[in-house]
């Protein structure tokens, strides 16, 4: 898997790319090899560049544990929050862990995505009108923050707040929070684990593993030390 640096000119659209090449896979075994796909509040297009497959990921909820198909190459994209709506031009609310076959977008060369993701996605949203940037603001509050808190700070109500993240991210704000603190914990890698907790915007380092076993299967530090759910073909 190789990651793409976004130019400046995506960035308001999109989080990363990644392309996978079946030289990637050249050494994993028949079966495939493990991969955890971790609990991402982001949605994700994904092109199946050998079959010329375009799939719409809504967010994950759930850490997933498959073996990856050997030789398969594909273009994955991973939208800022709310960008998938105004790409779609439908709310992806009730898209959570869910896979949508999309067969093409407007504006959007397959061919060219799998040859240079960049200067496709860079052509498709040229001019398109750059989405609101509120949900961003409110994705990036503390972790901490109640939603009342940061409503407030949008200078919006509660329920307001919870249309913009269900209709912009499929995730009610409560949801996206837990699954921003989990991932805060990966990023963080080894350290004292309730030093981690206290920085991811935990309770403290039993709210931590609680909830990171919820999310990923497993406690914490079982997951460092490799301890982790067993890996299933990969069916989507």
């Amino acid at each position: 898997m190789t990651s793409l640096l976004v130019p400046a000119g995506l960035r308001p659209w999109v989080a990363g790319i990644d392309v996978a090449t079946a030289e990637d896979s050249s050494e994993s075994p028949a079966e495939g090899r493990p991969v955890a796909d971790v609990p991402d509040h982001a949605t994700t297009l994904l092109l199946r560049t050998d079959e010329r497959a375009l799939v719409f990921m809504g967010p994950r909820t759930r850490a997933a544990y498959h073996l990856a198909p050997p030789g398969r190459s594909c273009v994955r994209i991973r939208m800022r929050p709310g960008r998938a709506q105004a790409l779609l031009g439908r709310p992806v609310s009730g898209l959570a862990d869910r896979v949508l076959p999309l067969g093409e977008l407007p504006g959007l060369d397959l061919d060219l995505l799998a040859a240079d993701p960049v200067a496709a996605l860079g052509a498709a949203l040229a001019d398109r009108p750059e989405p609101s940037r509120r949900l961003d603001e409110a994705a990036r509050l503390p972790a901490g923050s109640t939603i009342g808190e940061t409503a407030s700070r949008l200078g919006i109500g509660e329920r307001r707040l919870h249309v913009l993240f269900t209709d912009g991210t499929g995730l009610s704000p409560k949801h996206f929070a837990r699954i921003e603190r989990v991932r805060a914990v990966l990023a963080a890698g080894t350290g004292r684990w309730a030093d981690i907790a206290a920085s991811a915007g935990y309770y403290d380092q039993s709210h931590m593993t609680g909830e990171f076993r919820r999310f990923m299967g497993v406690p914490p530090a079982a997951f460092a030390a490799g301890a982790r759910p067993a890996a299933t073909p990969c069916t989507a």
